[in-house]
């Protein structure tokens, strides 16, 4: 048997990544449908979307809900054309929050007040309720994860409050920080069930402060837990009118619409919510789990056999699904004579779900049928606007009135234009000067003002590179000393931005006099001549690599300074017992950093310039020296440079027999550490340190270091040659032997 669905005439084409028809899963195994992805444009095929789900859902059970994810994505992006909404990613927490506030500690979610500020990874910062409550997967602003473990909480860590955040929030706005506190506990009681205490502690705050729209939406789930589903819909509908942007209340509308029967009214407000905010999961995940239950093939034999069809206000009309069997599951295809305009597809989806129950019970009463509360989708749809771009207006609410809390907690109307204790705009979008305090933005490191504040998984805030320094050391906050190892591995310290907002905008003179101070200890560590950092570890040479395991503290320092710096370099040379190092070295220029997850690092280094020595010195705990750099001194005689080449190419076939004649062993572990000898350049003096060759030569040759080190310092080429060629002629006596 074989259903065959309605055709549509969005015409789309899916991501162009995307190759071939969506319906080709339905033969063969059951891959998961392809997602149409972070870009769906007004192109997305939603004919061949539902024609592949449903055909996906008729070869057999759904390994779950998530299968739908694809439909669930066209049909968000055809309802926002419906509705007018232009594709934007972000229509920004302002909008969403229809205003409410106004003030500098507003969360990136919700929109509202940062009562208990918890900093996620990529470093932007929401409200404890929405991480909490589970309420989206990604960071509204940079799309990134907001819960490690995959964008669920189950195995994440428990969210720590920032403590400078909620320091701030504590000493400039107490009263919205009491709302919250007051909010956290009606969540307690909501998710222990206790309905009838989280309602008369909601009625209690709303008689207190009844222009707090978070207390009513708390108030709706409590009437909702205790079925009283019409006062629910009420104080919802109230928060609406206020706040027609807001995803939440209309998921929380849709819930208690679904609690009560009505699926299909439930089902266009989770749509509702998408379309305000694609990443809103729980609604993404209650529209899959309609679709889901709807359309799998026993639901439809029955609920459009026994149900739909005998419901004489419909019976006329199409389905999405036809109810004939007649073409087998590998036949299923997309009929164009059926096609329904694109707007249309929510419509016939709701309307399938539930028509017999959607006519009475909750709109049944005078009161509701006047305002408009619930609107039946069997006639159109729930949030219809009157014009394109408008998406939603007062008919949403209780249409020219308003409510205020009664001492018995239920709800009365009230005349426009009366005000209530406290207006809609919250009250803390100004500072007052005499609160802002520089040291509540110090490090508590460097006792400095933060420069890029970074927040650790426990809350606490320091400069980014003071943390890293410490976590150089040991991996675990400073403050508290709990384990960062986690933290570390990832190594993504990713700037706490609106921290650094209200830097910018209340400390502008400290702030510019901060980056001044950073920017001169960043010129001093940049100087290649001065102060230049020294490791000291082995010989290194011209154009020879030297990779590095970097593990001590001091050296993860040095390595990080050269990579921020930009300069990407750093001396090299061997320990002096006398001097701490050695009279010459090579700098080393770094061409890449892998980093261990403990800390450590491998660096991958090549030999540049020979410098000498002029003066030691010493930086947080690395050795730095103020150097000059050598050169060869040229041969401009041309009897003189006719022997140095002759030379030249003697020495070159003497470490070319040399090294034929190694055993295998030795000549593959020098090929896969060094690399194949470079080949004899034709002008001998074209680089300021001679041939390469040489360098390898030395660098491969078993020689103590005190004798590479003295050819090292050579800036003659004849001499270092001639050194060269006494250590081959050894090594060659040697080999006959």
């Amino acid at each position: 048997m074989a259903f065959s669905p309605v055709a549509v005439a969005s015409e789309v084409s899916p991501e162009p990544s995307g190759s071939g028809s969506l319906g080709e899963e339905a033969d063969g195994e059951r891959e998961p449908l392809p997602r149409l992805g972070e870009r769906l444009v007004p192109g997305s095929r939603l004919k061949e979307v539902v024609g592949a789900s449903l055909a996906s859902l008729c070869l057999g059970p759904l390994a779950g809900p998530q299968r739908l994810g694809t439909l669930v994505d066209c049909l968000v992006l055809n309802y926002r054309l419906r509705q007018g909404l232009g594709w934007s990613r972000d229509r920004g927490a302002a909008a969403e929050g229809g205003g409410a506030a106004e003030g500098p500690l507003r969360c990136c979610g919700c929109g509202r007040f940062l009562g208990e500020p918890v900093t996620v990874p990529c470093g932007h910062t929401y409200c404890r309720r929405c991480l909490r409550r589970e309420l989206r997967t990604r960071c509204r602003r940079c799309r990134d994860w907001l819960l490690p473990a995959g964008g669920t909480s189950t195995a994440a860590a428990p969210l720590r409050t920032s403590v400078v955040l909620s320091q701030l929030a504590e000493k400039w706005f107490p009263g919205e920080c009491e709302r919250a506190r007051t909010g956290s506990r009606l969540e307690e009681l909501l998710d222990q069930g206790r309905f009838r205490e989280a309602l008369g502690a909601a009625c209690q705050a709303l008689r207190a402060d009844s222009g707090d729209l978070m207390l009513r939406i708390y108030r709706a789930e409590s009437y909702a837990g205790l079925r009283e589903y019409k006062t629910a819909i009420e104080d919802l509908n109230f928060v609406i009118s206020k706040m027609p942007n807001w995803p939440e209340v209309y998921f929380r509308k849709g819930k208690v619409l679904q609690d009560s029967g009505f699926v299909g009214d439930a089902l266009q407000l989770f749509l509702q919510c998408l379309a305000l905010d694609e990443d809103f999961l729980p609604a993404k995940l209650e529209v899959e789990k309609t679709l889901c239950d709807v359309l799998s093939p026993e639901k439809l034999r029955e609920s459009l056999k026994e149900c739909a069809w005998n419901l004489p206000h419909i019976r006329n009309k199409a389905f999405i699904l036809g109810s004939e069997v007649t073409e087998s599951y590998c036949n299923l295809q997309l009929c164009p004579e059926q096609s329904l305009g694109g707007s249309e597809v929510l419509e016939r989806v709701s309307g399938s779900l539930n028509r017999a129950q959607s006519a009475h019970a909750l709109n049944s009463t005078e009161d509701l049928t006047k305002e408009n509360g619930l609107k039946r989708v069997s006639s159109e749809p729930l949030l219809s606007s009157q014009e394109k771009g408008v998406l939603l207006k007062r008919k949403l609410s209780f249409s020219e009135q308003d409510t205020v809390v009664c001492e018995d907690g239920r709800s009365k109307h009230k005349k426009q234009g009366e005000c209530t204790k406290r207006d809609m705009t919250l009250a803390f979008g100004t500072i007052p000067g005499d609160l802002i305090d520089v040291s509540d933005f110090e490090c508590s490191l460097c006792m400095r003002l933060f420069f890029e504040p970074v927040t650790t998984p426990c809350g606490h805030t320091f400069c980014k590179g003071c943390l890293e320094r410490c976590l150089d050391h040991a991996p675990q906050c400073p403050l508290c000393k709990e384990s960062l190892k986690e933290y570390l591995a990832s190594r993504k310290y990713s700037i706490t931005e609106l921290l650094e907002e209200l830097i910018m905008k209340y400390l502008s003179d400290e702030l510019y006099e901060r980056r001044r101070i950073h920017a001169e200890e960043t010129a001093e560590h940049s100087n290649l001549t001065k102060n230049v950092p020294i490791f000291v570890c082995t010989m290194a040479y011209p154009t020879v690599p030297c990779p590095l395991h970097v593990f001590e503290p001091r050296y993860r320092l040095m390595i990080r300074r050269s990579m921020e710096t930009g300069t990407k370099q750093f001396g090299m040379c061997i320990s002096d017992s006398q001097n701490g190092f050695a009279d010459y070295g090579c700098m080393l220029q770094i061409r890449n950093v892998h980093f261990l997850p403990d800390g450590r690092s491998v660096v991958d280094t090549v030999g540049g310039k020979r410098f000498r020595v002029l003066q030691r010195g010493m930086k947080d705990g690395y050795c730095t020296a103020d150097i000059e750099y050598l050169e060869d001194v040229k041969v401009s005689d041309e009897e003189e440079l006719k022997k140095l080449r002759e030379l030249h190419n003697f020495v070159y076939n003497q470490a070319c027999s040399w090294f034929q004649n190694l055993r295998n062993k030795f000549r593959t572990q020098i090929l896969q550490h060094f690399g194949p000898m470079p080949d004899r350049e034709e002008n001998i003096q074209a680089m300021p340190n001679g041939p390469a060759w040489c360098w390898w030569l030395l660098a491969v040759l078993p020689v103590d270091p005190r004798y590479q080190l003295s050819v090292l310092s050579k800036m003659s080429l004849k001499d270092r040659l001639i050194k060269i060629q006494h250590i081959l002629t050894y090594f060659s006596r040697e080999q006959s032997k």
